[in-house]
């Protein structure tokens, strides 16, 4: 019996989900019917899958705690033993609503109390959207699907956390029960999936990164998801920075610089305001002197930084001739994250970006995308990354004019477009609908760490829509203003983000071109001060970030405080050394790498520096 079938015919309106997610989907119904099992009064919100397992919110008196969990576990495996099929079942939204209001949906039989947050849910779901209900033994849920075709075949599952969430992420909303689990297709592959989190908490960026001095936050003062970088995290952004400033160079990109707010006719026009305001800060109302009658005084914080691009495309007229147009920033925006989703520098209210806005004609969009995705490659290709697939976010035709711009033929020949290059270039895919920026579909990149950690860090977008509210044209060959095409693109996405990412990555160890800690230069004694002091001076003459240390301690006690602080080379300087003109050379993790003469040391050095090198093996003696 296969453990993930793929859907049926019939299940064709059902999200898009692989077979993990589906898995882990049915899953999240077998943990809600053990549950209404032991509490028959729970009231269930919504049980998806995630990137690590599954979860379902629950309103319930009962406080539940890891200690539950033994036996919730039981009741599912009981579930799943009896091998329910999952029944799925199309209903009129009237029989949908007549049943919630008995309180039979997520429930195992009609309950006096309605089911508030299904008649909720029901209510967002657009007119002549097909409504659909899958039924295990007795619970029947709500639920768009899709699922495993029984409860048998969830094989292996264990349930991992608790925590508080609002209903709908809104604080405003009550305060739930967020239960999580997780679910794999073996005993096997569940084991491999707990060893690797073992080593993700050793590798925990926010331990880390405060281990290694990178960054600190401070709620009370800065405020909550608000990092502050110290000089060693410092390092590491200025690093990132000088690696995009150069390929985007190379690449035919110009730079540009634009302000952190704007007025509220910005983010109107953008489509922001109506599309996106619950994750903008509030405004700021400055009257201008100047200001006419009924102008708005309300500025905003960015958000994002294509508005501000877009007025710089529209600041002089633009022909065929400037096209493509690749404008980039490092562009600081903020978003108001709710303070729940808050998470060390993966989800942060601040944010330096790597952006860029291709402007171009429909004709150059193929090699335009082609070039991001090679720029992708690059970048992969240094930070050593071996694992990554995009993911394709589509639109649907439920949520125009709602959740995306109404313009559905545009929709249609952006999406193919975007989907020809995609097969057309080999890259890993995979397509999702309903998942689209609001303006345009959208590609995530997803790539793994070293431990096999799958995450989204950088998005292209492509944007037929908000060139069109701006009045952006160019001139075309047949003298006929026509409104570019704009491909939103940020491959290191948020750097916040990215070296939250690389801290696990590397597990603090970095290459030596993006370690905080370049070099730090040891005398074995006094005598070799000036010798060190010297290396260092030549070092930081060449833009490397070098140190010496000289102290009353042992030499294997400040080798020792080196490879704490995961200083990535150490020069040691005796007397032999100082008088053959050499250094004793050690690698962070690797040990004793022999004597090399000082200038043949340095030359090496700067040579990995300059080619960013992820193998330090050309050091060896």
């Amino acid at each position: 019996m296969p453990s993930a079938p793929p859907p049926a015919a019939s299940d064709s309106s059902a999200p898009r989900m692989t077979d993990l997610e589906r898995l882990r989907h049915s899953a999240a119904h077998v943990m809600a019917t053990a549950i209404a099992k032991l509490w028959p009064e729970a009231q269930f919100a919504a049980g998806p899958p995630v990137a690590e397992g599954f979860y379902y919110d629950v309103e319930l008196t009962h406080r539940v705690s890891p200690t539950d969990f033994e036996r919730i576990e039981a009741e599912m495996k009981a579930i799943v033993k009896a091998n329910q099929p999952f029944e799925r079942k199309v209903v009129s939204r009237a029989e949908a609503l007549a049943l919630a209001e008995k309180g039979r949906l997520a429930a195992l039989a009609e309950r006096a109390t309605p089911s508030r947050y299904k008649l909720d849910i029901l209510a967002s779901i657009p007119e002549g959207a097909t409504i659909t209900l899958y039924q295990n033994g007795d619970f029947l849920d709500l639920c768009a699907g899709p699922h495993v075709m029984r409860t048998g075949n969830v094989k292996a599952f264990k349930l991992t956390a608790v925590a508080s969430a609002y209903y709908k992420g809104d604080e405003k909303n009550p305060q739930l029960q967020r239960i999580y689990g997780t679910a794999f297709p073996n005993k096997t592959e569940m084991e491999a999936h707990f060893t690797m989190l073992e080593e993700a908490k050793k590798r925990d960026h926010r331990r880390l990164g405060a281990e290694m001095g990178l960054f600190t936050m401070d709620p009370d003062y800065t405020g909550p998801g608000l990092p502050l970088w110290l000089p060693k995290g410092g390092a590491i952004l200025e690093e990132l920075e000088k690696l995009a400033k150069e390929t985007e160079f190379a690449a035919g990109y110009v730079r540009v610089k634009t302000p952190h707010i704007a007025r509220e006719k910005m983010f109107t026009t953008s489509g922001h305001l109506p599309y996106y305001a619950e994750s903008m800060f509030p405004p700021m109302e400055i009257r201008e002197a100047e200001d006419a009658a009924g102008v708005s005084g309300r500025y905003y914080l960015k958000a994002m930084n294509c508005p501000h691009h877009h007025r710089i495309f529209a600041a002089e007229p633009r022909s065929y001739r400037d096209l493509p147009l690749r404008l980039a920033e490092y562009g600081c925006c903020y978003r108001y994250e709710q303070s729940g989703e808050l998470f060390g520098l993966m989800r942060v209210r601040a944010m330096n970006m790597n952006d860029a806005h291709i402007y171009c004609a429909p004709e150059q969009f193929a090699a335009e995308f082609n070039a991001v995705n090679a720029m992708y490659l690059k970048y992969f290709k240094i930070f050593g990354f071996t694992k990554y697939r995009m993911r394709f976010s589509t639109s649907a035709p439920e949520g125009m004019g709602k959740k995306y711009v109404d313009e559905p033929e545009l929709w249609k020949q952006t999406e193919d477009m975007v989907r020809a290059v995609l097969q057309a270039s080999g890259i890993d895919y995979v397509e999702v609908p309903n998942e689209a920026a609001f303006y345009g579909p959208k590609i995530d990149v997803q790539v793994w760490s070293a431990i096999g950690r799958e995450f989204t860090l950088a998005t292209n977008q492509v944007d037929f829509a908000v060139p069109k509210r701006f009045g952006l044209v160019y001139r075309d060959r047949d003298n006929t203003d026509k409104i570019p095409l704009c491909i939103h693109r940020a491959p290191l996405g948020t750097h916040e983000r990215f070296i939250g990412f690389l801290i696990e990555h590397f597990a603090g160890n970095f290459p030596l071109w993006l370690a905080p800690d370049q070099v730090r230069v040891l005398p074995v004694t006094d005598a070799q001060i000036d010798s060190a002091k010297g290396i260092v001076a030549e070092l930081r003459a060449a833009q490397v970030r070098a140190e010496w240390e000289f102290s009353n301690d042992k030499l294997q006690g400040r080798i020792q405080r080196a490879e704490a602080a995961r200083v990535h080379t150490i020069l040691v300087v005796g007397a032999r050394e100082q008088e053959a003109d050499a250094v004793a050379l050690r690698i962070h993790g690797k040990g004793p790498q022999g004597v090399k003469p000082r200038a043949q040391a340095i030359a090496d050095l700067l040579q990995a520096i300059r080619e960013r090198r992820s193998d330090e093996g050309q050091f060896s003696a």
